[in-house]
């Protein structure tokens, strides 16, 4: 199979999923408006409310949704062969994760920028509401703490990647001053900013920055992780306009780039791919292909997360609702298109299929090192670029994924624990809650040694956890749309396609956990797994009874959707 024909049909496929399936969506399912005002200007605060234009926030989204997942996931599952990992990534993004980001960012900015799991007391009630938090906790938990793990580890692998990783924060902060106090064309900055970045990308290739092994007797991977803590309990706190905004947006651009640059190697070299269509002999201890499949590639497909990420930050930054479809849906079009490309990388990167069993010789195997290597070796070929700028360019844009998921993330789980308190009935201010997030997550990380290795504690669970996610957010959905009297088809099919998938691959886990005796993993799993059915047992009741209760009228002059009968009484 040649890796070009491959990649055109993926391209048009999600393509297609933007420029006609979107439109029906915004049009006939969930109704944007261009006359509503949208919780950036009602609520503008200059910190979390800020009205932005719809490209840059797109930047934001898209990289703080986008992290390292989508090159890990399917650089993970094509061990399985290429077409599983082909099909439910384009079919995942134009179906399943474009509606559910689309969704999940409409149903917030209509209620003020409030978070899935306010929501979700909202729709459902208050014990749905508490389990539901439960879940989203334990999610940005697992989030924060591995990718600290994953930057470190890279950061030591590739030090080439340590120059344009930490400059690009100095060139975020730059393009923030410009767009937002000196009012510069925006075409104008976007250009400097991508110059600015891979100018940082061939001056790192060339000095290399290496950490001792030990600092203070902390190995070079806890040092990096410090460092990142660091910077995202600073970045959390600052204005979303100085940091986080104009480093996110810059990033989905260079990454835009580089997509360009491994789509222009796979159209010059057109390689064949090297790995099998479906693999018969996969490596012993590999689990099957269903429900693993749908789990390992989350991001790319669909994922739970970006449901956090759009309730909690992006929502609050929406100038039009009718920016919304390009924000959400082409935010997962554009991770989708990482995954495909990561997806060829990782089959027509090798020479061989020898040389591709030899990576993939057993379960886990591949992952970020075989895309920069099959990705790296294309770049090569394909544009002349030298092996090890090659390899920094997307050892960078890995980092600086991981690293954007990681600063959105904390600041997420700021608000979640705020969130709690008021549930607790105790007011916990940004700092305080900053505070919390940084040192349970700083905390889970070193809690095996200073090489920080216990970052990756709980991540076993993190595929499973960020689908029930997903599941649990277009539960959300669909009982909105009810209430509407609006259609849920688009919203039912992948809600109970994702949410069985995942309970599946939950309880195939846990049998593996027990057998195991890891009772840490064991009991988290349960407690997952509890929250996720009983929410979901929430969300039948409530679809139930908004059937019953008179329908929602939304204007665009409500400055927050009515509540339904069942909230008003109670």
């Amino acid at each position: 199979m040649n890796s070009l024909v491959l990649a055109i049909i993926g391209i048009a496929m999600m393509g297609a999923g933007y420029l006609l399936y979107s439109k029906v969506l915004g049009k006939s399912i969930f109704r944007l408006s261009p006359n509503y005002s949208t919780p950036a200007h009602t609520m503008e605060d200059g910190v979390d409310y800020v009205p932005t234009n719809k490209y840059v926030l797109w930047g934001h989204h898209f990289t703080s949704v986008a992290g390292a997942a989508p090159i890990i996931g399917p650089a993970v599952a094509v061990i399985w062969g290429w077409v599983p990992a082909f099909l439910w990534v384009t079919l995942g993004t134009v179906f399943f994760a474009g509606m559910h980001d689309l969704g999940a960012l409409w149903a917030s900015q209509r209620h003020k920028g409030q978070s899935i799991g306010t929501l979700s007391g909202r729709y459902i009630g208050k014990r749905g509401r508490n389990l539901f938090l439960i879940v989203i906790f334990l999610l940005l938990l697992m989030v924060n703490a591995a990718f600290a793990v994953v930057i470190s580890n890279l950061l030591v692998s590739t030090p080439t990647a340590v120059i344009p990783t930490w400059g690009a924060i100095v060139v975020a902060l730059l393009i923030g001053q410009a767009i937002y106090r000196l009012n510069w064309n925006l075409p104008l900055v976007s250009i400097v900013g991508v110059v600015a970045l891979y100018a940082l990308m061939i001056i790192g290739d060339r000095v290399p920055v290496v950490l001792p092994d030990t600092v203070l007797g902390i190995p070079a991977n806890g040092v990096w992780i410090i460092l990142l803590f660091i910077y995202a309990f600073i970045a959390s706190m600052l204005p979303v306009w100085v940091l986080l905004q104009p480093r996110d947006y810059i990033n989905g651009l260079q990454l835009f780039v580089g997509l360009a640059i491994l789509y222009g190697s796979f159209l010059i070299t057109r390689p064949s791919l090297a790995a099998p269509a479906l693999r018969d002999n996969v490596p012993e201890g590999t689990p099957g292909i269903f429900p693993l499949l749908f789990v390992t590639i989350a991001c790319g497909a669909i994922s739970g997360f970006h449901g956090v990420v759009a309730s909690g930050t992006s929502s609050k930054q929406v100038d039009k609702e009718t920016d919304v479809r390009f924000v959400g849906y082409f935010g997962a079009v554009g991770e989708g298109l990482l995954a495909l490309g990561t997806i060829i990388a990782t089959t027509a990167g090798f020479k061989s299929l020898q040389q591709w069993e030899e990576i993939y010789s057993e379960w886990n195997a591949g992952g970020v090192e075989a895309f920069v290597h099959g990705g790296g070796a294309l770049m090569n070929e394909g544009m002349g670029i030298p092996t090890s700028l090659s390899g920094t360019i997307l050892a960078t844009m890995a980092v600086l994924f991981a690293a954007t998921t990681m600063d959105s993330g904390v600041r997420l789980q700021r608000l979640v624990v705020q969130e709690i308190g008021e549930i607790m009935g105790v007011r916990i201010k940004a700092l305080a809650a900053t505070v919390i997030a940084v040192g349970l997550a700083f905390g889970l990380t070193f809690s095996a040694g200073a090489d920080g290795s216990g970052g990756m504690t709980i991540w076993p669970l993190f595929g499973t956890t960020n689908q029930l996610m997903a599941g649990l957010s277009l539960a959300i959905v669909v009982v909105i749309l009810t209430h509407l009297r609006r259609p849920t088809w688009p919203v039912v099919f992948p809600l109970i396609f994702v949410t069985a998938m995942s309970l599946w691959a939950a309880l195939l886990q846990l049998k593996s956990l027990f057998t195991s005796q890891n009772w840490l993993l064991f009991c988290m799993d349960i407690i997952i797994v509890v929250a996720a059915i009983w929410v979901i047992v929430e969300a039948v009741g409530a679809i139930s009874r908004a059937r019953k209760e008179a329908p929602l009228e939304w204007s665009d002059d409500d400055l927050d959707a009515p509540l339904p009968e069942h909230a008003r009484q109670a």
